[in-house]
């Protein structure tokens, strides 16, 4: 038997000995030890770390023969040639017919459909997409991507294609895109060119129901050793480095949980670094615990915590995935290939992203229940220049509507006042943190309203800025930009976006400002305006967005707008289905629908489906589904074995496999009210010793739960108000200490002072552009929403009130503005109960 040489190795589970310390804390939180507890899992030395080959030499020096034979090993190794080939899916073609052919054969049927008698215009664009295609090895690609919208269309499964795919008219041909690129004039080169080989990039949101039904077709269509998710990694992120940090350290729960929901959106490091500057923080001594606890969180945020599953990644190949990669089976049950979505391009695998959005979801219930009294709508149909839709826009009403709800989005729309369809592109594009900080909005609201006159610095840039006012907006127009004035191919322009998007390095812009002057001024431009242009690019480059993807997310927007202005009762219904999806909770949804005249019916044990029915033309009811101790499997349970007379006592529920607290909690949110019997009997009819207790309670009361007991026992277990806002029993107390609802303040002059109670919801410290601390928020009472602003000072005196799990209901005063508040004051509001 051959002898096998001696290699020299050490363990190595850390790079350098200084960072034992954070191996250790890594190995008690994967243990889930605290520190002090000792485990044979934990090394107790510093050793084993990777340690220089002089330390190896001196180390082993009586077996220099091991040595030489590692440095031997180290010099025969290569690296695998695995990373410079493509795995491109084999899609299953009809006999004698090429995926060139097929794929023609396709895009010329679809360019039949969407462009009619203009197709011959048309066909010079899709010629020259095609030949880039197919030039680059991804035609199969594309008639994968088609397969899964067909599959989606014929099953009636809700769907969008966004991202930069939609700047592609042959995309839009075969139905994946709902984006006119050549309509719109937008550029192939931003989503794929020969000058840049990687993988397109295709997103595709469904209902989200359905989503893993189109991944599971895919898994059928192509074989289980074809398809994988993609893998995720997920990493220490700051609250959950500090939650796990605290818990090895013996932080008590509860203070982790305060000091987590406290933190700024920032770096551990720079919060450490800016400690006194934290309002928040400011409570606790410099030097404390909490200090000592931030720094070693510090150490592992950002570094890997566990894999997990791409929320919509599949890749498909045309070789067995086991002759590529690992695999594995993740917690929820499906099989993942070992690399992330960035890996698996390197590996030369095509990536698919199926992803499942609420919003379609929300829009088909909507839909459906539209259908059964107005038979011929369609929401593909909904029409575009909708005079009533977009003046509910103009007056901020948008909560509830797809990417146009957030406060930031409605009060861009009551300054802008959008009017026609590009509006909301570029609404879309504009409220982002680049566009906030490099002072784009301003400028473009100027334009727009003809505050500012429009000017283009050359005449051929006025085509490709018109649309955005002379305001470089989108990337799409840097590319045009860099084409049209300096002879740039599409390709090379897209190189230049991207090197102004990520690099932005002074030696990097110098070259490509030469190299556009120059070539500029080989086509006329004088070398004034080619260096005006080329800083004006540089000035938004790195802030532009994608035209495509606003477009595409704006025909949602919009269909939403629509469907909230002209068909409310349904769409409230299918937004409150589809929870949790948008920017505010279930509770500001639903006193917007009570604004908007839409009346409530709380749960009610025999006649509440699962989730929200529509009761009459303007009334909804909510479903047994939105109980939170009795989750939806539980609500079918009792919907599908409800008697057909009804229940007639909570005990009934004990026999379908309800707790004594699971049917006692159906008591206390009203869900037996229906039946006249008061609550008291209804929970003695159950039997138990609580339930004593809360008879006694009764007997001694004489009479129903007040209104704030009612609120308290809705927001506990329903999460929300489903009888009344939590603020609605107090109004008259309120009315005459002196404060004014929500309301009252959004039709008051601005400038003027005011007060106001309500529900604190989303306190957010967005960037800004003097990277000053704003805080923005909403507060919620019966009436609707107020957005207030707290001003940097204001943070810095109010906003350890404004963050952390404890405050739900402030007080606050200051001055109107733009329908909203400019906060001077903020106090935490202490109330009582009152007479019902």
């Amino acid at each position: 038997m051959e002898k096998i040489p001696t290699i020299a190795t050490s363990a190595a589970h850390y790079a350098e000995k200084k960072d034992f310390g954070t191996f250790d804390l890594l190995t008690c939180i994967r243990l889930g030890q605290k520190i002090e507890e000792i485990d044979p899992s934990r090394h107790l030395n510093a050793e084993n770390y990777i340690k220089p080959w002089s330390a190896m030499e001196t180390a082993l020096s009586r077996w220099p023969e091991a040595l030489s034979n590692t440095l031997q090993l180290a010099e025969r190794l290569e690296t695998p040639n695995i990373l410079n080939q493509r795995y491109a899916p084999r899609f299953a073609l009809p006999s004698n017919v090429s995926a060139q052919e097929y794929l023609r054969t396709l895009v010329k049927k679809g360019a039949q459909w969407r462009y009619k008698d203009r197709l011959t215009k048309v066909w010079p664009r899709i010629e020259h997409e095609l030949k880039i295609i197919e030039a680059s090895g991804f035609t199969e690609y594309f008639l994968v991507v088609w397969d899964v919208t067909r599959f989606a269309r014929e099953h009636r499964i809700r769907f969008a294609g966004r991202g930069s795919a939609a700047d592609s008219v042959v995309a839009y041909c075969l139905g994946i895109t709902e984006v006119d690129a050549f309509s719109r004039n937008l550029l192939f080169e931003r989503f794929m060119s020969p000058e840049r080989q990687e993988m397109p990039d295709i997103d595709i949101d469904f209902d989200a129901r359905y989503r893993d039904q189109v991944i599971a077709y895919v898994h059928s269509r192509y074989g289980e050793e074809h398809v994988a998710r993609v893998a995720t990694y997920q990493t220490f992120r700051q609250r959950s480095a500090l939650r796990e940090v605290g818990k090895v350290l013996g932080f008590p729960i509860e203070e982790l949980d305060r000091v987590a929901k406290s933190l700024p959106e920032s770096s551990l490091s720079h919060i450490i670094s800016h400690w006194n500057e934290i309002p928040e923080l400011r409570q606790y001594p410099e030097h404390s615990k909490l200090q000592t606890l931030l720094q070693w969180a510090a150490k592992i945020e950002g570094l890997p915590r566990h894999i997990g599953t791409h929320l919509g990644g599949v890749v498909i190949s045309d070789r067995p995935l086991s002759a590529i990669s690992p695999r594995e089976i993740s917690q929820k049950g499906v099989q993942i290939i070992q690399f992330d979505k960035r890996d698996v391009e390197t590996l030369g695998l095509l990536k698919l992203d199926l992803l499942g959005l609420r919003t379609f979801t929300a829009v088909d219930i909507a839909t459906q229940t539209i259908l059964h009294d107005t038979p011929d709508f369609s929401y593909d149909a909904i029409p575009l220049h909708d005079v009533k839709t977009y003046e509910q826009l103009q007056q901020g009403e948008g909560i509830g509507v797809f990417q146009l709800e957030s406060p930031a989005q409605r009060s861009l729309a009551l300054r802008l006042q959008p009017d026609r369809w590009e509006d909301i592109v570029a609404s879309l594009a504009l409220i982002r943190p680049g566009p906030i900080k490099g002072n784009m909005v301003d400028p473009f609201i100027a334009r727009r309203q003809g505050r500012e006159s429009v000017t283009y610095l050359h005449p051929a840039l006025e085509p490709i800025l018109s649309k955005t006012y002379g305001v470089v907006l989108f990337q799409e127009q840097v590319i045009a930009i860099a084409s049209t004035l300096a002879g740039f191919t599409p390709g090379e322009a897209d190189a230049l976006r991207r090197v102004m998007t990520h690099a932005r390095s002074v030696e990097d812009m110098q070259e490509l400002g030469q190299k556009f002057k120059e070539k500029a001024q080989q086509r006329g431009v004088s070398i004034e305006v080619a260096d005006a242009v080329f800083q004006q690019i540089v000035g938004y480059a790195s802030y532009g967005f994608n035209e495509a993807h606003a477009a595409a997310f704006a025909e949602t927007a919009y269909r939403t707008a629509y469907l909230l202005r002209h068909y409310p009762t349904e769409y409230f219904m299918g937004l409150l289905n589809a929870e949790p999806l948008g920017y505010y909770p279930i509770d500001v949804l639903l006193v917007e629908a009570r604004r908007r005249g839409i009346k409530i019916y709380p749960i009610d044990i025999n006649k509440s489906d699962v989730g929200v029915t529509k009761v009459g033309e303007r009334a909804l009811r909510i479903g047994l589904g939105f109980v939170k101790h009795l989750g939806l499997k539980l609500a079918n349970h009792i919907v599908s074995n409800r008697p057909k007379e009804g229940f007639h006592s909570p005990r009934q529920l004990l026999d379908l496999g309800l707790t004594v607290t699971q049917a006692t909690i159906t008591i206390h949110i009203g869900a037996w009210d229906s039946l006249n019997v008061p609550r008291n009997v209804l929970i003695e009819d159950l039997m138990l010793p609580q339930g004593l207790y809360l008879r006694a309670r009764y007997a001694q009361s004489g009479s129903p739960p007040s209104l704030t007991t009612q609120n308290a026992w809705d927001y506990q277990y329903c999460g929300f108000g489903q009888h009344q806002q939590w603020m609605a029993p107090w109004r008259e107390y309120l009315r005459r200490q002196g404060f004014l609802s929500t309301s009252d303040i959004r039709q008051m002059k601005t400038g003027r002072f005011a007060r106001c109670v309500g529900l604190l919801i989303r306190p957010h410290r967005p960037p800004t552009r003097s990277g000053k601390t704003v805080v923005f928020f909403s507060l919620l009472d019966e009436t609707g929403v107020l957005e207030a602003r707290l001003s940097p000072q204001g943070y810095q005196q109010f906003g350890h009130l404004l963050f952390g799990p404890t405050t739900s209901v402030i007080m606050v005063g200051g001055r109107v503005e733009n329908r909203g508040m400019d906060v001077r004051t903020i106090t935490p509001w202490a109330y009582q109960d009152i007479p019902h």
